[in-house]
């Protein structure tokens, strides 16, 4: 049958990946398709409602939203029919979240979709990866939006970074960072705060022995595991359990009474968006809140990728789900090499509360200071810069940003962060990592912070506070203005910057902020 190129879907090789040869033939393995959404119309005026700070009240159930903007039935039945004429098997289907899980051998999935799978060694592990575009067929054509998975090379890095020893260090517990920033009162009482992880795992006695010496009791942590990833704790510190316990103990800590669930993906593009769309439409967990700490530059993901994610944000934001994001701890760089600014995904979203980090200090009535995070000769750096992939969105217009040198221009695309929290490993929290008491910084603590501060935030008001970046955009007195420091590209500056957006948290006011 006729094929033709998938918008989107051109690959290349991971900078610095070896090629090793090709694929074995009869290597079976899983891919995600992703289905166009019913009622794209009606789901786009929703979405730009919301932006414009005119839908908060209007948020649809989970229920309301598959019947109304799930993938149509014929579409579904068209990828079936397409999957069992090239051999593929169908392993599920999700009509809410637009996906079709495949399965099949390499020689199948490349008739199917007109690439040739390679092996690929990298420095971040063995890989099999494709070049070009994927082809699918005519009929097919705006019916299929992503094709995931064909290429498996590990997407996102944990933003995270190991401080001093807990004894020799400067750090709080994330009680002490929410009480320093005035977090309203609260538990977080009724909500459920969402986590997505893609490696590693937690202990529950690690998290008992934690919460426990926190005074804050037992808190309700549950794991979900998506396309087979499993909650699997590797004992390093330095590995993603680093990750997955800094985000359950500082969401924990700060909102006990919240039920938190860690969705344990691949580190795939696949992974990463089938733990999105789960999390999202997960019926039974019904979170309220997402907390992601794990990313990319922008420039290591297809179009197709980025446009599925965001697309999947529209929909957490419809649904009254507020999504938080760290920006990265790669500074203006973003860790690519060969200069220029870069930002990170899925921070850079527009759908998306981007959470950018500070050095915090404390005295002895409060905050004595707070700039942006920047170690310098250490390495790491918020990050922070402009978006080569998203436009502005309405609740930026208006804003620019400032060079280190000086320069301001307007922002011509979307701008990252929108928000701060302290994330300084040389400031950072006391957490408790396969038995290890230590501290740990990076923004990967922020998008959590955030993430218990809306949890509080919604069990006061009564409901979700959902997609808050035009209502933050509207009310910037409400937050930490910080003004001194850079990111190395982007310099702070009294208002909106590219380095700590519109400023750290001020619990009392966003409280204020109403669904």
């Amino acid at each position: 049958m006729p094929q033709v190129l998938l918008p989107g879907s051109e690959r290349h090789p991971a900078a610095g990946a070896r090629l090793l040869g090709p694929m074995p033939p009869d290597e079976r393995f899983e891919i995600s398709v992703l289905v166009r959404r019913s009622g794209a119309a009606a789901f786009a005026a929703r979405v730009a409602a919301l932006a414009g700070g005119r839908g908060p009240g209007a948020h649809l159930s989970r229920a309301e939203f598959a019947r109304a903007h799930g993938a149509a039935d014929a579409d579904l039945a068209a990828v079936r029919s397409f999957a069992g004429s090239e051999g593929l098997a169908v392993i599920a289907e999700h009509a809410d979240r637009r996906t079709v899980r495949l399965a099949g051998t390499v020689a199948q999935f490349e008739s199917a979709f007109g690439v040739q799978l390679m092996r690929y060694a990298h420095a971040r592990g063995d890989y099999r990866g494709r070049s070009g575009s994927i082809q699918i067929p005519a009929e097919l054509a705006g019916i299929i939006e992503a094709v995931l998975g064909l290429d498996n090379r590990p997407q996102a890095h944990p933003h995270f970074r190991l401080g001093k020893p807990a004894a020799a260090a400067t750090s709080y517990t994330p009680l002490q960072v929410a009480a320093l920033y005035d977090y309203p009162a609260a538990t977080g009482k009724g909500e459920c705060v969402a986590l997505i992880e893609l490696g590693g795992g937690f202990r529950p006695t690690d998290l008992q022995t934690y919460f426990t010496g926190l005074g804050v009791g037992s808190v309700q942590v549950s794991a979900v595991s998506v396309d087979g990833a499993q909650n699997a704790p590797t004992g390093s510190a330095d590995g993603p359990d680093g990750e997955v316990m800094l985000d359950i103990e500082v969401v924990g800590a700060i909102a006990p009474a919240a039920h938190v669930v860690a969705y344990f993906a691949p580190n795939t593009d696949a992974g990463f968006l089938d733990a999105v769309t789960t999390a999202i439409h997960d019926t039974t967990n019904r979170p309220t809140v997402l907390s992601i700490s794990w990313g990319g530059a922008e420039s290591t993901w297809t179009s197709q990728a980025l446009t599925a994610m965001d697309s999947a944000f529209q929909a957490a934001a419809t649904l009254g789900i507020t999504v938080c994001v760290a920006a990265g701890d790669g500074g203006s760089s973003d860790g690519v090499t060969g200069g220029g600014d870069h930002v990170d995904f899925p921070a850079s979203s527009p759908h998306a509360l981007a959470c950018g980090g500070t050095s915090l200090r404390a005295g002895k009535t409060g905050i004595s200071s707070e700039t942006v995070w920047n170690d310098g000769a250490a390495g790491g750096a918020t990050g922070g810069g402009i978006s080569r992939f998203f436009a502005t969105p309405s609740w930026q217009t208006g804003l620019s940003a400032q060079k280190t040198g000086g320069t301001v221009r307007p922002l011509a695309m979307r701008g990252v962060p929108d928000v701060a929290g302290d994330a300084d490993p040389e400031t950072g929290y006391t957490v408790r990592i396969d038995g290890t008491e230590t501290v740990i910084g990076g923004t990967s603590a922020v998008a959590p912070l955030w993430a218990a501060l809306i949890a509080r935030i919604n069990q006061i008001n009564g409901a979700p506070a959902g997609y808050l970046n035009p209502r933050l955009y509207e009310n910037p007195q409400g937050l930490r203005d910080i003004v001194t420091g850079n990111n190395g590209g982007f310099a702070a500056r009294v208002g909106w910057d590219a380095c700590t957006g519109l400023g750290s948290p001020n619990g009392t006011v966003p409280a204020a902020l109403k669904s």
